[in-house]
């Protein structure tokens, strides 16, 4: 079965159409202004990074993509503001990964450092009640 050919200005809103020939090129392929940031950005990297830290950092997004994505863009912000002295070797990555892995654990230890008492309030129980005559 052949599946229908709905005409694009038919869509309704926020439904994009896809050419059956070419599955691949779905959403990506309708936000062009997307595509060329991020084609912006791959190129500040591969200007600011060697080819070994580009691999490691290729390696933490298979795993961790929100960390990754982080260290990117501290690394393009850098770049753009003229704060990189040279090109980031492995080494210099791996100290910019421990230092945002320490600034995580600082905030999660500041919060589990703090330490908050809620005692129950009952119905019977009131300050004003206790005018410590008895003394």
């Amino acid at each position: 079965m052949e599946p229908a050919q709905v005409n694009p200005n038919e869509l309704p809103d926020g439904f994009t159409a896809v050419d059956p020939n070419n599955p691949s090129a779905g959403p990506a392929a309708a936000d062009p202004k997307q595509a060329a940031i991020k084609e912006q950005k791959q190129s500040i990297l591969e200007q600011a990074c060697t080819r070994e830290a580009l691999a490691r950092l290729g390696r933490i997004k298979l795993v961790k993509p929100e960390k990754a994505e982080a260290v990117e863009n501290s690394i393009v912000s850098m770049a753009m503001q003229g704060k990189l002295p040279g090109p980031i070797n492995e080494g210099k990555l791996i100290e910019i990964l421990e230092r945002g892995s320490m600034k995580a654990a600082q905030k999660a230890n500041a919060a589990a450092d703090t330490i908050k008492i809620q005692r129950k309030k009952y119905a019977f129980d009131s300050d004003d009640e206790d005018d410590d005559d008895d003394i």
